[in-house]
């Protein structure tokens, strides 16, 4: 009875330990780390990852930036998966000399907690197509941004200002610089943050430091690395989605997922000059295939690389009046080769083909724009290589004929028989029916001088001769 009672009491207490032991061990905290210009592939992995973390039971998602910011269209994808994620993020502008500019500043807005290691700055929120204030707007000093008075003052101020200057400027931009406002406004009151300076890093594109944020309430704290900002969080209660949230992230695992194959494959694509290439190559290489069929391998490169640049580019903000100026100018490539325009469609689908390329991606965002040296190189490399062609085609229509009808004119051959004025001659190793003025004998040389259907007319060698 004994010896049931300690058995008893080792397996409880062999379940307890169990039990402690694995509530010691809380959820694992996410991180997913990007830089450089927000685009598509960006959107997608965070999208991913969030997904990712909600599925495997993580207590923490932090999103490690250092951007300049990027496109519209992916800031607010990333914005909407935040919003409706049930597990917390945290973003955070880090390490130091990192930056959360522009789309940045949205993101870390929207963030359940927003966090800066020192030396990172944030802001300059005004959407990049309108353009910086003129200089007539106000500008924010140092002193005024920690002067919560004067900062409420100069609000006023601008605000006027704003308004007297509304009939320079044109609708679209009045819109443009409203709807973001109202946009950051409205993440700020969602989150407690600072409103009013997240206006006036849209108005005024200002911009502050780490220190500066965590002063003004735009930011929840300030932290060196990841793992000094996961144990501040300890304890810590956030609101999400699915309700509220308390961290435990004492002691928590720390697993960095970094972007997979497709992301950055994808982000590779929406280069835009990268999707320019590609949809010149697959133009080009359809252009080998079709001029000479059979070929195969230049139709199925064409084919790929012209199928992945236009999924690229519709992922992009493109100018479609770029767009057809640069197929205009290809259009003018092609036909130089095979219309004798002395090189005005070479010259005129160069000068398209520039014009669109410039004009194609409808956005100053950095990160999204093509150099003018590439689109300088890729028209001279085109124009070239289309003057080359139509230079080896001109060459070939110079060239005697050496295949059908006409060619035959001239040929010479021999009679398989004798003949007194129609017979058989072998004519390139060929069986003709001839006729000739003149008697022909079995052997004798004959040359072609004219042409009846199938009947070739021929002559004897040495009578040619004395004709000419």
């Amino acid at each position: 009875m004994k010896m049931v009672k300690l058995s008893r009491f080792i397996a409880v207490a062999s379940f307890a330990l169990a039990a402690g032991t694995l509530r010691a061990d809380p959820p694992t905290v996410m991180v997913l780390p990007f830089s450089g210009a927000i685009g598509p592939a960006t959107a997608g992995f965070v999208t991913r990852g969030l997904e990712r973390a909600d599925k495997e039971g993580a207590q923490l998602v932090v999103l490690q930036i250092d951007t300049p910011g990027g496109l519209d269209t992916s800031m607010r994808v990333i914005i909407k998966a935040i919003l409706a994620s049930r597990v917390p993020v945290a973003v955070f502008v880090g390490p130091s000399g990192a930056r959360a500019a522009s789309a940045g500043t949205y993101i870390l807005y929207a963030s359940h907690i927003a966090a800066m290691a020192p030396g990172t700055n944030l802001g300059a929120a005004t959407p990049i197509q309108i353009g910086m204030p003129s200089p007539s707007s106000p500008s924010p000093s140092p002193d005024k941004d920690k002067d919560k008075d004067k900062d409420k003052e100069k609000d006023k101020d601008k605000s006027k200002a704003g308004e007297e200057s509304h009939g320079s400027q044109d609708t679209l931009t009045r819109k443009q610089i409203h709807d973001a406002s109202a946009y950051i406004r409205g993440l700020a009151q969602m989150r407690g943050r600072n409103a009013e300076w997240g206006e006036r890093a849209v108005r005024e594109a200002v911009s502050l430091s780490a220190d500066e944020a965590l002063a003004q309430h735009v930011i929840d704290l300030s932290a060196r690395d990841v793992t000094d900002l996961v144990a501040k969080l300890d304890g810590r209660k956030v609101t999400t989605s699915a309700g509220e949230r308390s961290l435990s992230t004492s002691g928590a695992a720390v697993v960095t997922l970094e972007p997979d194959w497709k992301s950055r494959f994808l982000g590779i694509i929406t280069e835009p000059s990268v999707a320019l290439i590609l949809m010149m190559l697959g133009v080009y290489g359809l252009f080998f295939e079709f001029s000479n069929p059979g070929w195969v391998l230049p139709g199925v490169v064409g084919g790929i690389c012209l199928l992945v640049g236009l999924f690229a580019l519709q992922m992009l903000p493109v100018n479609y009046a770029g767009l057809a100026l640069i197929l205009l100018g290809i259009t003018f490539f092609i036909a130089e080769a095979f219309v004798p325009s002395y090189g005005s469609l070479g010259v005129g689908g160069v000068i398209a083909f520039a014009i669109g390329a410039v004009m194609l991606i409808d956005t100053d965002v950095p990160g999204f724009g093509i150099p003018l040296a590439l689109i300088a190189a890729l028209a001279v490399v085109s124009g070239v290589f289309v003057f080359l062609i139509a230079a080896v085609a001109l060459r070939a229509r110079r060239r005697p004929i050496v295949t059908g009808s006409e060619e035959l004119i001239g040929s010479a051959g021999e009679m398989l028989e004798d003949a007194q004025t129609e017979g058989w001659a072998r004519i390139h190793s060929e069986s003709w029916r001839v006729h000739s003025a003149l008697p022909l004998r079995r052997g004798q040389q004959v040359r072609v001088t004219a042409r009846n259907g199938l009947v070739l007319t021929v002559a004897p060698v040495n009578e040619t001769n004395k004709g000419g």
